[in-house]
């Protein structure tokens, strides 16, 4: 098969010659590498998948394999008027991808900047009407049904964040500072009070004393230093 496949393909370069091969061919607004196979390329358009492509080169009966480099302006021509109406070469009805559009009412098949405006305008729709799926898509979230516990994330770090905790050389640095100034406080306190509430010191108190320390005490008074002396006259 791969062969017969090779076989054709060498036949189809030997009848073009090496000005008529085109290195980009342009299908369906779409600019498209000459080297690749045409169901490849046609892939690669937006709003045609591989399945579709198959069909429709069936349908058109057209080499699936075959360069597009290779190809002639008539047959990209007909691929493309195949692309915008595939009901009108034979393709079923169920196959396209926009079917009793809501606005419309028509059947069509959408492809490139077309597809992205009925896609927008779409959620634009379910927006306004508020529904489910709406809410779901102005809040970015997942619509059909899929889990986001685990995927689906978005924005910054993923995990938890720990907040309120002080770290553990905050803590020392501002008690150490404190400790100084209240310690000094009843320190400076303790000075000035036996100044105020110590006792005065005594008249005999010897200059240079404690000043707490009391004057020694005479010694007691006998009967007869206490009798008062009699004159001469006395009796």
């Amino acid at each position: 098969m791969r062969s017969m496949v090779f076989i054709v393909v060498l036949g189809r370069a030997l009848e073009l010659s090496a000005t008529e091969y085109r290195h980009i061919v342009r299908i369906a607004g779409k600019d498209v590498d000459g080297s690749k196979k045409l169901i490849v390329a046609l892939s690669e358009i937006k709003g045609i998948g591989f399945n579709f492509a198959q069909v429709l080169l069936n349908t058109l009966q057209i080499d699936p394999d075959v360069r597009v480099g290779f190809l002639s302006e008539s047959e990209v021509s007909v691929i493309e008027n195949g692309i915008k109406n595939p009901e009108k070469v034979g393709m079923p009805q169920w196959f396209l991808n926009r079917r009793k559009d809501v606005e419309t009412g028509t059947t069509v098949h959408a492809i490139t900047s077309d597809w992205d405006v009925v896609v927008h305008n779409d959620i634009e729709r379910e927006k306004g009407v508020l529904s489910w799926r709406g809410f779901r898509h102005m809040m970015g979230l997942k619509v059909r049904g899929q889990r986001t516990r685990t995927t689906g994330r978005k924005g910054g770090a993923v995990g938890v964040k720990k907040v309120g905790k002080i770290m553990p050389t905050a803590a020392p640095a501002e008690g150490a500072a404190a400790a100084p100034a209240t310690a000094a406080a009843p320190a400076a306190a303790g000075k000035e009070a036996p100044a105020k509430g110590g006792a005065a010191p005594t008249a005999g108190a010897k200059e240079g004393a404690a000043p707490g320390k009391e004057a020694p005490k005479e010694a007691p008074k006998t009967k007869e230093q206490s009798k008062p002396a009699q004159g001469k006259g006395g009796k």
